[in-house]
């Protein structure tokens, strides 16, 4: 017979654990993007540099490696979000670069392998002398720890992209509306290349394919002074079929203008026009945005400046272009970004947790503790947080008891100040009794409960020990009839012999 279960569950063991749900994102914007620098403590210029190098490094290889656009695309979306989650200090950005590139070659089908991208990032930096084929056995000790490095960043740049393979690529609707717009030769390539530039900012991640084409292509005409009549205007583009704004548009805009009036020198067009040029249309572009009152960065929701965010180790830096920002029209600064960090809401950096009770950590470090689940679908990971709390939700209940205490008798004020401390530490000890009696109660029950199953314990062991002796005799009682019958044996072999003497 089993021993009896307790009747009391064991609240101390833990429970199993309710698993994280990161959903992956599509679209990041200003506020989340700053809010990600924020935690990661990335400073504003820093960050600058070791984007534009990280950038510039994954468009060299891929020319070395004759790699389509759309390969360099992919490599820098996934770049700019592995930036997003880690700092900048666990990791050097050659070797960001090489993984986003090399996971980039995987998704858009252009296999290459670590080795050949390591093998041509090599050869352009040293002279023709010097160059090594990836099949090469001299250069196998040069490429192999290396390698191993971007086999295992490949995993984190998956990780931080949500396992989401669906990506964007503006060249083509580029080329398409510069040709609906009549654009010769040269003013298309311009655009074309704009449109390549536009992925050094985090334009990318923000705006959808059809307004990085649209901006491209405005930002050509206004630099190739090509008539804007067939661009903006009634005659030009319609927004609306495209399901774009002019403010998406004007963002866009704003930051290719940034890109190109501060690193230049890390653009393809950067340096066929003066500066001046780019100063004149972002001057026209400032003029528009004063008068139809446009924000400098779209999707920006609005919320108290907080201590924390006043104290936040990113600066900002005021916009060169003299828009106004979010900050001059609702009283905030870009800053103090008021969308819920990335440990209670869903982010880029943070996926959905199903439980309260456990706090978002980072993906390494709650795949530590429990299975994290990657979902494109927003919608559905909210529908299973929200089911999956039910079972993990504690719900206590407080009540209010009553208890009658006699008053203690009136003290002896003439006694002397022994027998005074003495009567003190007879009321302190009547009040502990009556808290004792107070509690008494559920004590008693908790001990009937334990001294209940002390006795079933009890009667399971009796009975096992009276199955082990029943199981000792029954060899003893066997043998005691195997001598029965052999004695009754024996004497019937007696009287067969004396029969056999009378006969």
């Amino acid at each position: 017979m089993a021993p009896a279960m307790p009747l009391t569950p064991k609240d101390d063991l833990p429970g199993p654990h309710p698993s994280f749900i990161e959903v992956a994102k599509s679209y990041i914007f200003e506020q989340q993007i700053r809010q990600c620098m924020a935690i990661i403590h990335m400073n504003e210029n820093r960050e600058e540099a070791v984007r534009l190098q990280g950038v510039n490094w994954i468009d060299q290889v891929r020319k070395a490696l004759q790699l389509p656009v759309k390969t360099f695309h992919t490599a820098v979306v996934y770049y700019h979000k592995f930036r997003l989650v880690h700092s900048d200090s666990e990791y050097q950005y050659q070797d960001a670069a090489a993984a986003a590139l090399f996971a980039a070659c995987k998704i858009e089908d252009t296999l290459k392998k670590s080795r050949e991208i390591l093998c041509a990032a090599h050869n352009i930096k040293h002279p023709a002398q010097e160059w090594f084929t990836p099949d090469d056995p001299v250069s196998t000790p040069v490429f192999e720890q290396p390698s191993k490095v971007i086999i295992g960043l490949e995993r984190l740049m998956l990780e931080a992209n949500g396992f989401d393979f669906r990506n964007r690529h503006p060249d083509t609707m580029c080329v398409k509306l510069a040709k609906w717009c009549g654009f010769q030769k040269e003013d298309g390539m311009t655009a074309y290349y704009i449109c390549i530039d536009l992925y050094r900012t985090f334009a990318p991640l923000k705006q959808t394919t059809t307004c990085m084409a649209i901006a491209s292509v405005e930002l050509a005409a206004r630099l190739r002074d090509f008539p804007l009549d067939r661009v903006v205007g009634e005659n030009g583009l319609e927004y609306d079929r495209w399901v774009v704004t002019r403010a998406e548009i004007m963002e866009t805009l704003l930051d290719l203008l940034d890109l190109y009036t501060h690193n230049k020198q890390y653009t393809i067009i950067g340096n066929e026009f003066p500066l001046d040029k780019f100063i004149a249309v972002r001057i026209a572009l400032n003029q528009e945005v004063t008068a139809k009152n446009l924000p400098r960065y779209t999707n920006w929701r609005s919320a108290p400046v907080s201590d924390a965010d006043s104290s936040s180790p990113t600066t900002t830096k005021k916009p060169a272009n003299g828009v106004k920002t979010p900050a001059s029209r609702n009283g905030l600064t870009p800053r103090s970004p008021t969308r819920d960090t990335p440990a209670t809401q869903p982010s880029p950096t943070a996926g959905i947790s199903p439980s309260a009770v456990y706090a978002t950590r980072q993906i390494g470090a709650r795949g530590q503790e429990g299975t994290v689940r990657f979902m494109l679908d927003a919608v559905r990971a909210i529908k299973e947080k929200e089911l999956v709390e039910r079972y993990f939700r504690v719900e206590e209940e407080e009540y209010e008891v009553e208890i009658e205490v006699a008053n203690p008798p009136a003290r002896n004020t003439s006694a002397d100040k022994t027998g005074g401390r003495r009567d003190g530490d007879r009321e302190r000890e009547r009040d502990r009794d009556r808290d004792v009696r107070s509690h008494g109660r559920d004590r008693d029950i908790v001990r009937e409960k334990e001294r209940e199953r002390e006795r079933e314990r009890d009667r399971h062991g009796e009975r096992e020990g009276h199955r082990e002796r029943e199981r000792d005799r029954s060899p003893r009682r066997d043998r005691d009839g195997y001598r029965e019958r052999d004695r009754y044996a024996e004497r019937e072999r007696e009287r067969e012999r004396d029969r056999e003497r009378r006969r």
